[in-house]
């Protein structure tokens, strides 16, 4: 699978796949996420694109089925935290209709590679809960949870 950085080329298939993350989070949570929603639109996707510090890979060489967005964080001169520098997984899709085929497999390693490339510590993301398949394949990539984000319910 080829693995790649996003052009602006891809930015409809990009929202396409936007769309179908959408859809996932409202069906696990739709008190808190829209049933259109989609996370980025053509403007900010082309914004995202010219910027260094939010890599955007695509799998695929003509149609995009799947795509990793990276945030490179930087924590420096903290007076908690140790300095790291850390590649933040903000959203990896893999198209519904290209699901096990090894596509996530292939992005996930890649944002690996791009993490060691850019002297990262580690690579991180956020998963809600609910997302099981998505806990799951994370987990087999060997991540485990590094804090637990709680809420209560007062209405």
């Amino acid at each position: 699978m080829t693995v790649r950085f996003a052009t602006r080329e891809d930015i409809p298939g990009m929202i396409k796949l936007l769309k179908q993350v959408g859809g996932v989070h409202h069906a696990i949570r739709p008190d808190l996420f829209r049933g259109d929603a989609q996370k980025y639109d053509e403007a900010a996707l082309t914004a995202l694109l010219q910027d260094p510090d939010r890599p955007i890979l695509i799998a695929g060489e003509q149609q995009v089925k799947g795509y990793a967005f990276c945030i490179l964080k930087n924590v420096e001169n903290d007076p908690v935290l140790q300095d790291r520098r850390e590649l933040y997984i903000d959203d990896l899709c893999v198209d519904e209709t290209c699901r096990g085929q090894g596509i996530a497999t292939a992005l996930y390693e890649k944002v690996c590679d791009l993490a060691r490339e850019l002297h990262c510590q580690a690579v991180t993301l956020n998963v809600w809960c609910g997302n099981e398949s998505a806990m799951r394949f994370y987990e087999k990539c060997g991540m485990k949870p590094q804090k637990i984000g709680m809420e209560v319910s007062i209405c």
